[in-house]
């Protein structure tokens, strides 16, 4: 079930071919190269990354961090720079498949200092304030309890939820405090809450951000290749591209992973994790359990049918939240934006297509995850520093920067978005090192691609 769901390749060797499936002028070689980094020691990093062996961090040492701290500049980086003045511009057209003009360093020299500053306080006061609209709108659900109620209580407990997944998400990047035990206890807390195992998600999600861009590597709905995307038979590939089908894929991803990779979130062997990861892996999993255990206790204590009522279908609700917004983050800009492989990736290049989203009223209340440029490449940001520090880096990025269409109230918009996705973005070559979505005009039966 899980192969038509979720995005995901396996790894594979790759030629050095290097095919644009999207035309566009010739780059020059010195343009595509310039812009290198220095392979980094581990010790470059706030903690070792997911393949380096030896970690040791116990039961609770958890701050993992998914980018590194420091960038090591060379002097053909440098010499890159100077040379590299088109910013992505080739015959009067801007190339988002070039390499910037710029450096990762270059952007963080443009936010402030502040931005960087962890404050625990502040961040256990999200906490407090989106616990306590749990809280209450459960109880006022309950008191009312009818049928004009619950469909709004299904709607915003939903989306409440999904604010919790997103402080927990905080925890998982170290950007909710500098304290590694805090981190810890507010994560699990959260996320075992909304039956996420903190562990397991916050080890996946660093391999995501750490190879974000790249076809094979990249953890989170990624492309599928055109090998892979045509072995699946007709009814999965529908299926795959077919609403709401995609926004229900978390579930199981969490419990099968994805096509081509093997791996579960729950189970300390896992080809996710490293063995100096097990302690913290059986942590989340006892966790998750435990809050199984409790709804087990609940659908005993007050029946089924108000526990569904009350978490089943907010459950869900988040499910869905979490699916569209993780998706619209990679998908779904009017002009195609590349993926990479080999030497043309780099953690710059790579992060450059994310998009940022406007969510309307709803920014304030999931964190404003939807600042999610700066936020691939400077997770340990707060959430609460990320606007302003989006606008301190726009003059460096430049055109590599999309700004968001602006939402209404609500962000009924992205909805239009993401059918025009689904329709359209199905598959990438099997080869070529810079690559772009392509379309099965056969997919639904007819020659529609629009």
């Amino acid at each position: 079930m899980a192969s038509w769901v979720v995005s995901e390749c396996s790894l594979r060797p790759f030629t050095a071919v290097k095919i644009h499936h999207k035309p566009r002028p010739s780059l020059p070689s010195n343009t595509i190269n310039a812009f290198k980094f220095k392979p980094l020691p581990c010790s470059a990093f706030k903690v070792p990354t997911l393949w380096s062996k030896g970690r040791n961090l116990g039961g609770w040492g958890l701050l993992n961090v998914s980018a590194p701290l420091k960038v090591t500049i060379t002097s053909e980086e440098d010499k890159g720079k100077e040379e590299s003045t088109t910013d992505g511009v080739n015959n009067g057209e801007f190339d988002p498949g070039a390499a910037p003009p710029f450096k990762l360093s270059d952007i963080k020299a443009a936010i402030p200092k502040h931005c960087w500053v962890k404050d625990p306080w502040r961040s256990m006061s999200y906490v407090v304030r989106d616990v306590v609209v749990v809280f209450g709108l459960a109880a006022v659900a309950a008191y009312f309890n009818n049928w004009f109620v619950w469909p709004l209580y299904w709607i915003a407990q939903g989306t409440m939820f999904w604010a919790l997944f997103v402080l927990g998400h905080d925890c998982g990047h170290g950007s909710f405090s500098n304290n590694p035990a805090l981190n810890s206890v507010a994560g699990h807390l959260l996320h075992s809450s909304i039956l996420v195992p903190y562990h397991g998600w916050r080890i996946s999600h660093r391999t995501h951000h750490q190879n974000h861009g790249h076809v094979e590597n990249d953890e989170s709905w990624h492309p599928l290749s055109e090998k892979i995307y045509k072995s699946l038979d007709n009814a999965t590939r529908l299926l795959r591209f077919t609403l709401p089908f995609p926004m229900l894929a978390y579930p199981i991803y969490l419990w099968s992973r994805s096509p081509g990779k093997k791996g579960s979130h729950f189970h300390p062997d896992s080809d996710l994790f490293v063995p100096n990861e097990r302690k913290d892996i059986i942590t989340s999993t006892a966790c998750w359990t435990a809050m199984v255990g409790l709804l087990a206790y609940l659908s005993f204590a007050m029946g089924p049918m108000p526990l569904l009522k009350l978490y089943g279908i907010p459950y869900a609700i988040f499910v869905m939240w979490l699916d569209l917004v993780t998706y619209l983050h990679h998908h779904g800009h009017d002009e195609k934006l590349p993926w990479y492989r080999g030497k043309e990736w780099s953690y710059l290049r790579g992060g450059l297509t994310t998009l940022d989203r406007d969510y309307g009223w709803i920014n304030n209340i999931h964190h404003d995850i939807g600042t999610h440029v700066i936020h691939h490449l400077f997770p340990q940001i707060p959430h609460y520093h990320l606007i302003e520090a989006t606008e301190a880096a726009k003059p460096v990025l430049g055109k590599y920067y999309r700004e968001p269409k602006k939402s209404g109230p609500l962000p009924f918009y992205l909805l239009g978005i993401l059918i025009k996705s689904m329709r359209k973005d199905h598959y990438v070559s099997d080869i070529g090192d810079v690559v772009y979505y392509q379309t099965d005009p056969q997919l639904y039966g007819t020659n529609k691609s629009d």
